[in-house]
């Protein structure tokens, strides 16, 4: 994707936009931050090789636009009292990021991606937007407590059933996107160290699916793509995105739980979990056909497995540094 000019140029002004709404003093300049962001990952999209692009890149602008004018509208009645103004900028910053029930563009828009954009889309993407939500927190607090939990069902029974993969990463972001409002509830560095977490390992599987070019579920059964040792690295990177202990993915999960104990929202930690259970399930369901339906090794395998090597050893360190720092963790607590 970044091998042009053209993408290094729309790519920096995607992270200078990103960066100028995080960083204003004020909602126009905040606008305009994510009016560079959005302008700048349209082009990223659209792709010659790839006949979906421009409809997921016009679907994209749509929702994105129809989102921005909300926020011009929320912060211009902002200085004259109206009381419904903070619930309206909470609302347009919801649909920028996806979150349910504003989610129907997400998988819509994620279909027509190849891997490399749709990681920006559910990790860069998500950055400024909920970096302006934590300053309608005091005013929005409910509302966002309800998006959170509807997103956690959403992410969950959403991915039930999908073939693709691309949608089910797309769920499972919503999934995730319930539990990153959950910890902003609480602190913006217990969402950051969430984010954090999610970045690495969604990043991760991702580019495991972009270097086999997987889009189908059925193309990580084949023999053609698949091989024990990776079938065991993509197993246990699914299972620490989806929060198993003592994988990486749980030591935020298991943070975020204890604060939103400790703060009496037990309701919203209900249908959290419940929709990590359910994640879990169709992840397994995933790795277990992977393993049970994939075909003995040919000879020239070994040479594709080998030449994958580095990255399954970085895939390996990330996704299993939990069995490392859990016990840690566990000692401190």
């Amino acid at each position: 994707m970044f091998l042009t000019p053209s993408h290094l140029l729309f790519f920096s002004t995607l992270v200078f936009g990103m960066m100028m709404a995080i960083s204003s003093s004020s909602w126009f300049t905040a606008w305009m931050g994510l009016e560079l962001n959005l302008l700048s990952f349209i082009p990223l999209i659209t792709s010659e090789t790839n006949r979906f692009s421009s409809e997921a890149s016009l679907k994209y602008f749509l929702t994105q636009a129809l989102a921005s004018a909300m926020i011009l509208l929320a912060s211009s009645t902002m200085t004259t009292g109206v009381m419904f103004s903070p619930y309206l900028m909470s609302t347009a910053l919801l649909i920028k990021m996806g979150a349910a029930p504003f989610h129907m563009w997400f998988p819509m828009v994620a279909e027509g991606l190849g891997w490399l954009q749709f990681i920006i889309l559910s990790t860069i993407q998500k950055i400024a937007p909920m970096t302006l939500l934590s300053y309608t927190l005091e005013t929005s607090h409910w509302l966002i407590m309800m998006v959170a939990a509807t997103s956690a069902m959403v992410g969950a029974l959403g991915g039930i059933n999908q073939m693709m993969l691309r949608k089910l990463m797309t769920y499972s972001s919503i999934g995730h996107t319930a539990w990153m409002l959950a910890a902003l509830l609480i602190s913006e560095s217990l969402w950051l160290t969430y984010f954090s977490v999610y970045c690495l390992t969604s990043t991760t599987i991702v580019l495991f699916f972009f270097y086999k070019q997987a889009y189908h579920l059925k193309h990580l059964t084949s023999s053609a793509l698949q091989t024990p040792k990776q079938s065991t690295i993509m197993f246990m990177s699914l299972l620490s995105l989806g929060g198993l202990p003592p994988f990486t993915g749980f030591i935020p999960k298991w943070i975020t739980v204890q604060e939103l104990a400790v703060s009496s929202y037990m309701f919203l930690v209900f249908f959290l979990i419940l929709g990590t259970l359910i994640n879990l399930y169709y992840y397994l369901r995933l790795t277990l056909s992977s393993f049970m339906m994939a075909s003995p090794m040919l000879k020239w395998q070994f040479i594709q497995e080998s030449s994958m090597s580095n990255m399954n050893l970085f895939m390996m360190l990330l996704n299993i540094l939990g069995l490392l720092l859990s016990p840690i963790l566990f000692m401190i607590n």
